[in-house]
Formats: C-alpha cells, structure tokens, sequence
C-alpha cells in the first residue's frame, strides 16, 4: 500500500497543519506503508536549510522532513515552484530532495493508494 502526501503550505504559517502531516507520514512508516512526498507551493520551503523554525515554534519541520527522508522515503519538489514559491527563494535544497515536474507528480498519483494534501 502507497500513501502520496502533497504540501502546499508554508511550513510555519501559524497554524499544525504541516507538522501533522509529517507525524503522519512517520506513523505510516511506523505501520510498514510505503510513503512518498511531493513539495508544492510555499510547501518548498521545507526541503532547504534557510527554513527555520519561528522561536514560538518547538518543532523543526526541515529536520523532520530530513528524518523521514533518511527512513528512504522519497521527497520530490516542484521544480516550477523552487522557482517561484517560498519566502526563501533561490536559497538551496538539501540533499534528498529531488527536483520534480507536474508528470511525475501525475505518476505518483496514479500510482498511489491513497493521496493526501496538506
């Protein structure tokens, strides 16, 4: 079973909604599911090194994504939003997060089980 989980959002916009997805990306792997992850939007932001988190944040949403990349899950980032998206443009990915077009996002939906947006 394959569960494709998109973001879209700024990592820290004021609200959980990113980190929630991401727990629930861990629990997933947790319970033996396969597991990939598309970047979009502002959700780019995630999968560079200038994201951090606010100081009335406790959670570090680029080091989580960093952890679940290291349990081989695969991360895809939009190439057009890289461009385009986040308030850190034009700062570097770190390793593990693959640039990506809107076909092979096509693919990885057809292919999932289950896609969930975030």
């Amino acid at each position: 079973m394959n569960s494709l989980l998109i973001f879209n959002r700024e990592p820290y916009d004021g609200t959980d909604v990113t980190w929630n997805g991401l727990r629930l990306a861990g629990k997933l792997l947790e319970a033996g599911q396969g597991v990939r992850i598309f970047l979009m939007n502002d959700a780019v932001d995630m999968a560079r090194d200038a994201c951090r988190a606010p100081e009335t944040y406790d959670q570090d949403l680029s080091q989580m994504l960093k952890d679940i990349i290291s349990q081989g899950v695969p991360v895809k980032v939009c190439g057009t939003c890289m461009v385009r998206c986040g308030i850190h443009k034009n700062q570097p990915y770190f390793d593990g997060a693959q640039k990506a077009s809107m076909p092979e996002l096509a693919e990885w939906v057809i292919d999932s089980d289950k896609v969930i947006s975030f």
